[in-house]
């Protein structure tokens, strides 16, 4: 799949959906797609004339506490785009393959917030977006083998523990049932 694929789904969910305003999730498992795609989308809304801000899982995401991060999002994403005021959150960086919080992120408040990455559309966020869609990827040994190039061989067995840990939460939060499925 192309940047230029996803730029195409993306401009044609851009004009189907209407996205004015709101709460926006792109989920689904790693390697499916979902950065390029959501990037894609902000892209296709601003040239309609639509303001919006991505901010990815990957800021509060690790190895170790790949979900139970979220009450951190609510708190410093969440409850300011809700308040219509602007976002300063301190996203994770990476130091010698440890994860420690960073410099302080400021982001202005515009009427879509785009929030990606796996568990995005969670339950417990379900009944607060205006849109959820599921990234469709290749198969697991596929999408293995993407996230491999982009970030290093030296991470494939934590890759293989995230894909461990997505089938685990997906099945039982049954994301991908709240979602609208996208393809590139």
């Amino acid at each position: 799949m192309s940047s230029s694929d996803w730029a195409h789904v993306a401009d044609a969910v851009a004009a189907r959906d209407g996205l004015t305003s709101g709460l926006i999730a792109v989920d689904g498992h790693s390697g499916s797609g979902k950065s390029t795609f959501a990037t894609e989308l902000v892209r296709a809304l601003a040239d309609r004339g639509r303001r919006s801000v991505l901010i990815g899982t990957d800021a509060y995401a690790t190895w170790d506490e790949p979900a139970s991060w979220w009450p951190e999002m609510e708190r410093d994403v969440l409850r300011s785009f809700a308040r219509h005021q602007d976002y300063l959150y301190r996203p994770r960086v990476w130091v010698d393959g440890v994860p420690e919080t960073g410099p302080q992120v400021w982001e202005r408040w515009q009427p879509i917030l785009i929030v990606e990455g796996v568990t995005s559309a969670r339950r417990s966020v379900a009944d607060r977006l205006t849109a959820a869609y599921w990234v469709e990827g290749p198969s697991a040994a596929e999408r293995l083998e993407r996230t491999v190039a982009r970030d290093g061989e030296h991470d494939r067995a934590n890759l293989a523990a995230w894909q461990q840990f997505e089938e685990g939460w997906f099945a039982v939060d049954r994301t991908r049932e709240r979602c609208r499925v996208v393809r590139a």
